[in-house]
């Protein structure tokens, strides 16, 4: 839930959960290409304001001003959105990075979001942009990016600090890999990258941690992400860094709690089958 919002029905893929889900086939090999026995979890999120993806909700009254799509027009949701020009920037205001913008209309459970963002007045120029209906399972068309690379919704993949101090996580989180294949599995609906080796994983791939990994040790908020990882597990969204794990900005999250998590190898987790990939 965000305000009196529900993310997404209880059957989407997000808030589903896949701890009996069978192993895929190819897990090690997917495993092995994203260094998971050199590899730790690390999250891409702290009390650095300039660290994580923010988010805001605005009411359903919040002015929509125009959005100009600077890179992936033919495959975004065109505006008005509902952008305060004072939205918080991923990176903060002067950031180089992918510049996200997320903003919920929480009096109609409306999602939008955009990528490499700048207000402009009285709109902004984004790369590309995407709304989701949180009441509505509905993917992107195939082949359609989002404000991520592999089509999703950045939001519902957020570790949010709000649910890690009410104890519980309920939804699958969002992470990065250094190369991806040419290829997405469901709810992803797009690709970013042109090669074609079978063994590296494709975007939209959902690993778990397994059952087995002892985290009786684990405190705090690290212990409440890695019970959602072994029950919901987590989603390839984006190149990047490998087992970049991305939460909220905020700047109250406890970083010598969070740090427990950089102790958890990649070889902790497997891959798990949750549809074919389309090419």
């Amino acid at each position: 839930m965000i305000d009196n919002c529900q993310v997404f029905p209880s059957d989407n893929p997000w808030n589903t959960d896949i701890s009996s889900y069978p192993v895929d086939p190819n897990s090690a090999n997917y495993l092995a290409s994203m260094n998971a026995s050199t590899k730790n979890l690390h999250p891409d999120f702290g009390s650095n304001p300039t660290y994580g993806i923010p988010y805001i909700t605005v009411p359903g009254t919040q002015p929509k001003v125009p959005i100009n799509f600077t890179e992936y027009g033919d495959q975004s949701d065109p505006g008005p959105y509902p952008f305060p020009a004072n939205a918080p920037v991923e990176g903060g205001s002067g950031s180089t990075g992918d510049r996200h913008v997320l903003v919920i209309d929480r009096d109609n459970c409306v999602l939008y979001e955009t990528y490499y963002s700048f207000y402009v007045g009285p709109g902004w120029n984004a790369g590309s942009g995407a709304i989701f209906h949180f009441n509505s399972d509905a993917l992107r068309p195939d082949g359609w990016t989002s404000a991520d690379a592999a089509g999703l919704p950045t939001f519902a993949g957020l570790v949010r600090y709000y649910e890690v101090q009410q104890g519980a996580i309920d939804h699958a989180l969002r992470f990065t890999v250094h190369q991806t294949q040419q290829g997405f599995i469901h709810p992803a609906t797009h690709w970013a990258s042109s090669s074609t080796n079978g063994n590296l994983p494709p975007m939209g791939l959902r690993v778990r941690l397994k059952a087995s990994y002892d985290i009786s040790h684990f405190t705090g908020e690290s212990k409440v992400v890695l019970v959602a990882l072994k029950k919901y597990g987590m989603i390839v969204a984006d190149n990047g860094s490998d087992w970049f794990i991305t939460g909220e900005t905020n700047t109250n999250w406890n970083d010598n709690d969070l740090d427990q998590l950089k102790t958890v190898p990649g070889s902790a987790f497997e891959v798990v089958k949750t549809g074919p990939i389309i090419h």
